[in-house]
């Protein structure tokens, strides 16, 4: 696995990757204010052909628009983000889908839980987005259409859009391939 945008603080002890973002960090493309962010914290490996993925992870979320979760990305025009954002004090499941435009979504949690799990369901060119509180119950939230190319950058991120820096862990994360006409 490797950097793109690698954070002055970071660890990946056993089965774990902990690290505190940098200021001033983001993934996101023209949308609203019509700025573009590419320096948000991402590693991961290149994986071709249909696969899943699955992390636990937790935040101390403090400043608007914290940010942690999973990411797949082509290139830097087109990528998906997933996981928890921190809003306005409200701790919200979100996903943004760019293609050259960042389209977001979010659904309010009912408080900050200690962790959550993300499962995405590679089969190109579908994702299927998935979040649990539990890591037993995955409730879905988003599938879409993301890319034609056959490998992706896929692994985990965090970001502080406005904020001085948060720390994120992430557990067990797994990526298992899977042929296409297979069910994930």
């Amino acid at each position: 696995m490797r950097w793109y945008n690698e954070p002055q603080m970071w660890a990946a002890p056993t089965n774990t990757i902990r690290f505190t973002t940098n200021p001033k960090t983001d993934f996101w493309r023209k949308t609203h204010s019509g700025a573009i962010a590419d320096n948000g914290h991402f590693y991961y490996q290149t994986v071709a052909g249909s696969f899943t993925v699955e992390v636990k992870f937790s935040g101390q979320y403090r400043d608007l628009y914290d940010q942690a979760g999973l990411m797949l990305r082509h290139d830097e025009s087109t990528w998906l983000k997933c996981g928890i954002e921190y809003v306005n004090g409200v701790y919200n499941a979100s996903v943004v889908i760019t293609h050259d435009y960042s389209d977001w979504s979010v659904t309010a949690l009912k408080e900050n839980p200690a962790a959550m799990w993300l499962r995405l369901v590679w089969h190109q060119p579908t994702i299927e987005v998935y979040y649990s509180l539990d890591g037993e119950i995955y409730n879905m939230m988003r599938q879409a259409y993301l890319t034609t190319a056959n490998e992706l950058q896929v692994g985990v991120m965090a970001c502080s859009p406005t904020g001085n820096g948060f720390e994120a862990t992430f557990e067990h994360l797994k990526i298992e391939k899977f042929e296409k006409n297979e069910k994930a």
